[in-house]
């Protein structure tokens, strides 16, 4: 992604929170920055095992190559364990009916910032253009294989 794409792609991410220069600065001092949801954007939380097991694989260019592929939008992993969860970023208003947790309103998701990674949590698919979220259809086509599949390997 060139700069000024990211960038921009930054901006807009951190104008989800009414004071986007405070997000600058957890950025800039942390790499990661508490985003309040249900204004710009909403996240679904997946199991790294789920999101494995759709991708056949743990391994970190498999599943980015299988997200982006399926999914196509902003996915990033937090890596506070060793099976630290996604998170994919879809609209407010989109349907969600999947058996993943959905975090709205009401709540702050620490996202890293664009381009740049920390020991907390890195982007695994980077937004492609400020505005850019996930299709809720493809991340329930995508995860519906998660379960055929594990079946198939044991």
């Amino acid at each position: 992604m060139d700069a000024n794409l990211q960038r921009a792609v930054s901006q807009w991410l951190a104008e989800a929170d009414p004071r986007p220069g405070k997000v600058w600065a957890e950025w800039e001092k942390h790499g990661i920055a508490l985003l309040p949801l249900g204004r710009r954007f909403d996240a679904i939380r997946v199991p790294a095992e789920r999101i494995h097991a759709a991708a056949d694989s743990d391994k970190p260019e498999v599943v980015a190559t299988v997200l982006h592929a399926w999914i196509d939008g902003p996915v990033f992993r937090d890596f506070r364990s060793s099976m630290g969860p996604y998170y994919v970023l879809i609209s407010t208003g989109a349907d969600w009916d999947g058996p993943d947790e959905r975090l709205t309103t009401d709540t702050y998701l620490g996202v890293p910032r664009p381009g740049h990674s920390t020991m907390l949590s890195r982007w695994v698919v980077l937004p492609s253009h400020p505005g850019a979220l996930c299709d809720t259809r493809h991340v329930q086509t995508l995860l519906a294989t998660a379960t055929p599949i594990r079946t198939v390997g044991q």
